[in-house]
């Protein structure tokens, strides 16, 4: 097999590696399989088309047709000639699988089903990236520039992870491209001859070699400092390489699931455990509602038998306005006060939802990659996250009565709202239960208020961190309603299903209870504060928040007047002699603040906490000495160059003249020679000046030709750099010293070289951009190139000595001994 057609199937296998990201979108590895059919045609294309001595664009026509024979193979729409060969019918179809595939981005979170539109895509994508590897590597001899293509590919996670990207398909991706930059070289190689020893022994291609082993070690070594720079650096862990942990939803006590990852899955999963973690915080929040309700930041409406998870939010920009409920026919009944609140995220939240609270009807501070949907009332982006945001928003409360949301009317059957809202499951034990609690009930409010007492401590439910598994042949939901123990995900999600059993639209919501640890007039919310309630939709109202959980394990829960405390006891008169628990609220839930599993400060850290004061301040001394030690490397080259310059202090100060005159009569007929320290003192000037003028030449871009006399290298640096009056002069002063120290009996003395350095820098300064100058002070490139230079001679000689000890490895035998030994 010749090189190009070796070349050819490498850009095709690298192209393949590279696409391993994808496997962070999809769920199984069908789009794999694909893939790799589609590639490999591809590249057999290009194979058969190059052993037939097709010119170059028959070879790109022929991978082109390939692909598109194979997408119409894979993804057929039924009307093809001999099910191969595209029809106009096929192009339309692929145009439906385009449209299909957008909206699957918008409907469905990562990691995403075996959707036929989002196959398509990637097939055609992968296929492409491989005819243009390919063209690039064989046919353009270009494989450093296949690496934008095979780059894209990695700009599809990037894009869709907000926060973090995972590390081992960049490592496959890397691999893949490095082997195609080994294989074009070794590929050059072998077209040039064969390669050759120092002492002329003939080796292979694939033997290593000093120059080439040094860029096998780079490429390593450049590959693991972008995975591991990341990783140990701190404030350099997002983005590409963060890996955050998937964690719950949360609870009041229990806290997220592992903590402090600052993410937040939306997902209400009715079995499995949450483990409790350390205390983190993530919000603070001021609001001028006296008696604030939960904030909120996502919905999830999308049931399984597992639970609720959400999908991909849809709005407009918040540029565009949020509408206000108070002008629409879906809220009319209800009665609004508006409020304002202000809220500070921690670098330790980073999401794609920002929390606002219910009926956000105005914000500021968020830019334009921020969008609203108003179907769920969240505030989203797909290209930013919520660390370290500080934004205002303005928001309607709505204040209900029992008696009020008693007059809501029953949904029509045909109502979008209802149809969709509505759907559930079939579980049988679950159908039962629901109608024979809402059977006696009439108004749908009543229906809700009889599934929502159903979740007390009458009726043998409590809060757990831990849930029993569903046993054989019962569901998630089932398992859960029989143990009657669990936290805030299951609490939601099941009264949720019941609800939209009962035949009114139900969702979860996520976001933070009202938190407990105070901080003047804002609120502290951690991860523990993180929950999840039920949301029901009431005509004429419209969602309406009911928290089943019980209110005494959630650390800064609330309830309300239409959805009371149902485990709350009576609390003793004012004339009892009872009386409440130190520093407990008279006006929350009566009795919780008596319970003796109710820990206050188990939502938040602290201000006063000594522990948290040492933590905050041990990162704050850890990051203020990174920045001072990236600025002391940084100035490392302005240093040396500071020194440099110092140290040639022949050419920065006048000196004393200091003459020692030859002793003794001269011989008749010689000419008197006289030798003084003068003389020398003066060529060593003028030649640490010339070594600094060149070093400011470097340093400001102006080529430095050895091949010049000085006087003509003075000449050309006043032309190329426009130079007049005082720097010209200074220029031609420094040129004539340095001609007459290297060629002239006489140097020249008493010429003020200091003065000419500084006039010729000036001037240098004056005509140069801002760029250069910046460089020449920060970067000098007279510093970075004798460093540059002095890096690789000690490579080179690192090299050397390694290939000498290779060599003197390989003449060594054993035999030698055994041989002498024989004698």
């Amino acid at each position: 097999m010749t090189g190009r057609r070796r070349l050819g199937l490498v850009a095709a296998a690298a192209t393949l590696l590279a696409a391993a990201p994808l496997s962070a979108i999809f769920e199984t590895w069908t789009w794999l399989m694909q893939c790799i059919l589609a590639v490999g045609l591809v590249a057999g294309a290009a194979v058969l088309t190059r052993t037939l001595r097709f010119p170059t664009w028959a070879q790109a026509l022929g991978m082109v047709v390939v692909l598109l024979l194979t997408l119409t193979w894979m993804f057929p729409s039924g009307e093809e000639l001999l099910s191969l060969i595209p029809s106009p019918a096929t192009f339309e179809h692929f145009g439906a699988l385009f449209s299909d595939a957008g909206n699957d981005t918008r409907s469905y979170g990562v990691p995403v089903p075996d959707r036929e539109g989002l196959l398509f895509v990637a097939v055609l994508g992968i296929g492409a990236v491989a005819v243009a590897v390919d063209l690039l590597t064989v046919v353009a001899r270009r494989p450093a520039l296949a690496g934008l293509p095979m780059l894209a590919i990695y700009s599809v996670p990037v894009a869709v992870y907000v926060d973090s990207v995972p590390v081992l398909p960049f490592i496959v991706g890397a691999t893949g491209f490095l082997w195609l930059l080994v294989a074009d070289n070794v590929d050059r190689v072998r077209r040039f001859g064969r390669r050759f020893t120092g002492d002329g022994r003939d080796v292979d291609v694939w033997e290593p070699s000093p120059l080439a082993a040094a860029g096998r070690r780079l490429a390593v070594i450049g590959v693991a400092t972008a995975v591991l720079l990341p990783l140990i650096v701190p404030g350099l862990n997002t983005g590409l390489l963060n890996s955050l942990t998937q964690v719950g939803s949360g609870t009041g006590a229990g806290g997220p699931g592992s903590g402090g990852s600052g993410r937040i899955n939306l997902f209400a999963s009715l079995s499995g455990q949450l483990n409790q973690a350390q205390v983190t915080n993530y919000v603070r929040v001021t609001t001028t509602e006296p008696d604030p309700f939960y904030l909120r930041f996502g919905v999830a409406d999308v049931l399984t038998s597992d639970g609720f998870s959400n999908r991909a939010p849809n709005g407009r920009p918040l540029s565009q306005g949020l509408g206000d409920p108070r002008q629409s026919a879906a809220s009319a009944e209800a009665q609004y006060r508006q409020y304002r609140a202000e809220v500070e995220i921690t670098n330790d939240f980073g999401q794609s939802l920002a929390p606002v609270y219910a009926t956000t009807i105005d914000t500021d501070g968020l830019d334009g990659a921020w969008s609203y949907d108003p179907n769920t009332q969240v505030v989203y982006s797909n290209r930013t996250t919520t660390k370290g945001k500080k934004y205002s928003f303005d928001y309607l409360r709505a204040k209900y009565t029992p008696a009020e949301l008693r007059t809501a009317p029953a949904l029509a059957r045909d109502n979008p709202l209802r149809t969709q809202f509505t759907t559930v499951p079939d579980d049988a034990k679950v159908d039962k239960l629901v109608g024979d609690l809402t059977r006696s009930e009439d108004t749908e409010y009543d229906k809700i208020m009889a599934i929502y007492r159903y979740f007390s401590r009458d009726n043998g439910f409590s809060y757990s961190l831990q849930t029993a598994d569903p046993k054989a042949g019962a569901s998630a939901i089932t398992a859960f309603l029989a143990g009657k123990a669990g936290y805030c995900q299951q609490y939601a999600a099941a009264m949720a299903w019941m609800v939209r059993k009962a035949g009114i639209p139900a969702r979860v919501a996520f976001g933070f209870t009202r938190g407990s640890t105070r901080d003047g007039n804002a609120y502290i919310l951690t991860n523990r504060n993180a929950h999840a309630w039920t949301e029901a939709y009431l005509d004429g109202f419209g969602w309406v928040p009911f928290d089943a959980t019980p209110a005494a394990a959630v650390v800064g829960s609330t309830r309300s007047d239409w959805a009371p405390d149902t485990d709350a006891v009576e609390a003793p008169s004012p004339t009892s002699s009872a009386s409440l628990a130190p520093g407990a609220n008279p006006s929350a839930a009566p009795g919780a603040a008596n319970r003796p599993d109710r820990d206050l400060n188990a939502g938040g850290l602290d201000a006063n906490d000594p522990a948290n004061r040492s933590g905050s301040s041990t990162r704050a001394l850890l990051t203020v000495a990174i920045i001072a030690l990236v600025l002391a490397l940084l100035a490392v080259p302005a240093l040396r160059r500071i020194l440099v310059r110092r140290r040639r202090h022949a050419a920065t100060a006048p000196k004393v003249t200091a003459v020692a005159a030859a002793t003794g009569p001269a011989p008749p007929g010689s000419r008197d020679i006289v030798v003084t320290t003068e003389a020398v003192r003066a060529r060593e000037d003028a030649h640490a000046a010339w070594d600094e003028l060149v070093d400011t030449m470097v340093d400001y871009r102006v080529p430095v030709d050895p091949t010049e006399t000085p006087r003509h290298t003075a000449q050309r640096l006043v032309r190329e750099a426009d130079l007049t009056d005082g720097p010209a002069e200074s220029a031609a002063l420094l040129g004539r010293a340095e001609e007459r120290a290297r060629y002239a009996r006489q140097p020249l003395q008493g010429g003020e070289l200091t003065v000419a350095l500084q006039q010729v820098r000036k001037g240098l300064a004056k005509t140069a951009t801002r760029r250069t100058r910046l460089t020449a002070i920060v970067l000098p490139p007279s510093v970075m190139l004798r460093w540059r230079m002095g890096a690789g001679d000690v490579s080179a000689r690192w090299m050397s000595g390694l290939s000498r000890g290779r060599d003197l490895l390989v003449r060594f035998s054993p035999r030698r001994l055994l041989a002498g030994r024989a004698r």
